[in-house]
């Protein structure tokens, strides 16, 4: 027999809940940031380091701090996709790009090429599509922008969205290994 406490508490995080899924439906609620968390949860793919990485995404939407959390949730999809570049030791990278033997490792390869460049490679590899390149270049610009000193000042559905977006890539990218 469960107690009256027990009960109550069921029941305000059942309402918690719901008031959170009507929230989240408006641009400018916290609320969404909520649905972005329990999504990550849901994604299991992630390495400790990505989830890490991506926590701190979170936390940082959580305290308006948006542009470090576009930056942090792109450092964690970067991290995603250089893990699956070198899934196959970069066999399939140093067929499509020659003259990148040189670097013997995926932190020589990130060191020494940059992530528009990782993401174009990614494609060749069949990775990614060439549809997601180009999603995903627009993604690095909009990086960029909050990486450096620019004029631009993200709004939290934008930070909210930007962060859904990878999260909703990484699943099917998942399942795609690299090829030569």
């Amino acid at each position: 027999m469960t107690s009256d406490f027990e009960r109550l508490t069921r029941r305000a995080a059942a309402f918690e809940a719901a008031a959170h899924h009507v929230f989240s439906s408006f641009d400018s609620s916290p609320s969404r940031v909520i649905e972005l968390v329990e999504a990550r949860k849901q994604l299991t793919i992630l390495s400790l380091k990505q989830d890490d990485l991506m926590q701190e995404a979170l936390r940082a939407i959580e305290v308006d701090l948006l542009r470090p959390a576009i930056v942090m949730a792109w450092a964690t999809f970067m991290d995603f996709i250089e893990d699956k570049l070198a899934s196959d030791n970069l066999v399939a990278v140093h067929s499509k790009r020659p003259a990148w033997v040189k670097h013997k490792s995926i932190d020589e390869l990130k060191e020494n090429v940059s992530e528009y460049r990782i993401v174009e490679v990614a494609k060749d590899v069949k990775v990614i599509t060439k549809a997601e390149m180009k999603a995903l270049h627009g993604l690095l610009s909009k990086r960029n922008e909050c990486a450096h000193p620019t004029g631009y000042k993200p709004k939290l559905s934008e930070a909210v969205g930007f962060i859904a977006e990878l999260l909703n890539r990484i699943p099917t990218i998942d399942q795609r290994s690299p090829k030569s």
